[in-house]
């Protein structure tokens, strides 16, 4: 007697404040866990090998070739000076 409404002491506490704060928990523990392991996978390259903040010479010429930014007479005669 004296447990108020419902069984296990429902009727006490926060009631479905306390169920919804619960549900958020969960929800930011589950997307904590998907961004960490998108972290992990982006951060490293497909051999398994921490990828590098600094690409190489000749990685940043070819991708500013692929993007038109310069021309190819351009992208050759930087990639001939490149493997000296």
């Amino acid at each position: 007697m004296g447990h108020g409404p419902g069984m296990m002491g429902w009727g006490n506490g926060m009631g479905w404040f306390g169920m919804i704060l619960m549900a958020a928990f969960w929800i930011a523990v589950i997307v904590g866990i998907v961004l960490l392991i998108r972290w992990l996978v982006v951060s490293t390259d497909a051999r398994g090998r921490k990828a590098s903040s600094e690409d190489s010479a000749l990685e940043i010429l070819k991708r500013r070739y692929a993007r038109g930014e310069i021309e190819k007479e351009e992208f050759e005669e930087k990639r001939k000076n490149l493997e000296y």
